[in-house]
């Protein structure tokens, strides 16, 4: 719970000031709680059933969506007092700010479903593929085409199937429950069923919501578990925990790019994620980046079956992207960019800070909902004990020791490349060392 702040004129400046932070903390918690971004987007599961069923009879068609905007002008009327009266200055104060502002962002978005306004206030929350790194000469469209000819090589003719669902939903939902007791000691995390999700999982502080009435592979526990829990559900549980800044437990859209690129390290780190879903996070980078150029629906899906996903799968990877959008193209929301995006920013700070000896700031990424700025900016409240550390870190993320060594090795084999070599050449490497 938070600690109460010391009020009177005796006060520390100090305390004067956490009080003001409690305050704005308390008031931005209020005003961001109606902005649902996800939930305001959903598609009925009846658009699906009908698009494959028409494609499956040879008349694809594109899907027919009602768009509903929803106001949140006294939300935005709220958030921007609250922009004004933040101290940017200060690393707390700037915290609050750039979190209003992105739910003020979030606001606009959602009042403008269906309009350019929707794509442009998306992609000032999540970027696009197209934008250069800074200090690189690259964008993620590049990386993402270069990691799909990357998979291409390694693979070659081979082709690894796609795992087989078997698992029904509530006996996956039973499994995770344990696997969520085990780890979180302190705090309970339900596990929920719910047939309307887009995704097949997602997670708050208090429950994970699993879609119901589906299937899931043997991949799929290990991959939600750390996916979803040991870093969605951990960091808005450390966050919450917070004495005086309880907005590090809410899921501002802003942090969404390092959200996912934490936790899809977390899966590779994990061993708990594929090769299929790996280039499907790059096969959605491509994707976001033709929708926005102007393909429609029924060109994207095309495009996610030519590559080699299911029919089923297709359409939820399409459908995530049009989501609050225009079928037709052009207005499209481009959060799925985000999780490749994310992974390449974060495991690169990660080397970075190592490289700098600033390995402290790699267990703070797990103290509430942060972004990669976040972690290094609010270092000194860290340091002062204004900012806790994480009551819950993934057991991956927790030893430094591996995650130098796991960072130094992937830095050591990107240089290693496949071209022109064959499982023969090692035999005759062998030979040419015996003579």
């Amino acid at each position: 719970m938070p600690q109460k702040v010391r009020k009177g004129t005796g006060a520390s400046g100090r305390d004067r000031h956490l009080e003001r932070v409690v305050d704005l903390d308390r008031r931005l918690g209020k005003a961001a709680r109606p902005i649902k971004v996800l939930a305001r987007l959903e598609w009925p599961e009846s658009v699906g059933e009908k698009f494959l069923a028409e494609h499956r009879a040879g008349r694809p068609r594109l899907p027919v969506v009602t768009v509903q905007p929803r106001s949140h002008s006294h939300e935005i009327e709220a958030l921007e007092a609250l922009l004004g009266e933040c101290d940017r200055a200060h690393p707390l104060g700037s915290f609050l700010y750039k979190t209003a502002w992105s739910y003020l962002a979030a606001a606009r978005m959602i009042e403008g479903i269906g309009t350019p306004e929707f794509t442009r206030q998306s992609v000032a929350l999540y970027g696009r593929p197209d934008e250069v790194y800074r200090r690189q000469e690259f964008s993620l469209l590049f990386a993402a085409e270069e990691f799909l000819k990357i998979t291409d090589e390694l693979l070659g003719s081979f082709q690894i199937s796609m795992a087989v669902p078997s698992v029904p939903s509530v006996q996956f939902a039973e499994s995770l429950r344990g696997k969520l007791r085990e780890f979180f000691k302190d705090d309970e995390v339900a596990v929920e069923l719910d047939p309307s999700l887009t995704s097949k999982a997602t997670a708050g502080s208090r429950r994970v919501r699993v879609r119901d009435g589906i299937q899931f592979t043997d991949l799929d526990l290990d991959q939600l578990f750390h996916h979803e829990a040991l870093v969605h559900a951990a960091t808005s549980i450390n966050g919450k925990r917070q004495p005086y800044l309880t907005a590090l437990g809410l899921g501002a859209p802003r942090t969404t790019r390092t959200q996912e690129g934490i936790a899809t390290l977390g899966e590779l780190s994990t061993l708990s994620m594929d090769i299929n879903r790996l280039r499907r996070l790059a096969l959605r980078v491509r994707a976001v980046k033709d929708a926005l150029d102007g393909a429609d629906f029924l060109q994207i899906f095309r495009g996610f079956l030519e590559a080699g996903q299911s029919e089923e799968d297709s359409y939820k990877s399409t459908e995530r992207i049009f989501r609050g959008g225009d079928v037709r193209g052009r207005i499209v929301f481009t959060k799925d960019a985000a999780y490749l995006g994310g992974l390449l920013e974060v495991h690169t700070f990660l080397r970075v800070a190592i490289r700098e000896n600033r390995a402290e700031l790699i267990p703070r990424l797990f103290a509430g909902r942060l972004t990669l700025g976040d972690v290094f900016e609010l270092s000194p409240c860290f340091d002062s004990g204004v900012l806790v550390p994480a009551a819950y870190v993934p057991p991956w993320a927790a030893d430094l020791r591996r995650i130098a060594a796991m960072l130094a090795y992937s830095g050591f084999m990107a240089r290693i490349r496949l071209e022109g070599l064959a499982t023969s050449d090692f035999l005759e490497m062998e030979e040419d060392r015996i003579g």
